[in-house]
């Protein structure tokens, strides 16, 4: 692991998540302690979508000569009652 000062990571962010990339993790330091750990992504780790991504959803129809703006507008007037 290689550990460096914030101010060092700052100026040498782009090179250290090159480290990263290739399996490599870097401690950074914060005053001299210890504030993040920056490791590789597990290989088995599934990506997760965030839940309101996850979501299914009906797409909106407007009806003829309705703007997407007056929908809106009307949809924040309903949710403040």
């Amino acid at each position: 692991m290689r550990t460096l000062p914030l101010s060092e990571f700052r100026a040498s962010a782009s090179a250290m998540l090159d480290l990263v990339a290739q399996g490599e993790a870097v401690r950074i330091l914060r005053h001299g302690k210890p504030v993040a750990d920056l490791v590789p992504i597990r290989a088995d780790a599934p990506l997760k979508k965030p839940a309101w991504k996850r979501r299914d959803f009906e797409p909106l129809t407007l009806p003829a000569g309705r703007s997407l703006a007056d929908a809106v507008v009307e949809g924040r007037g309903n949710a403040r009652r």
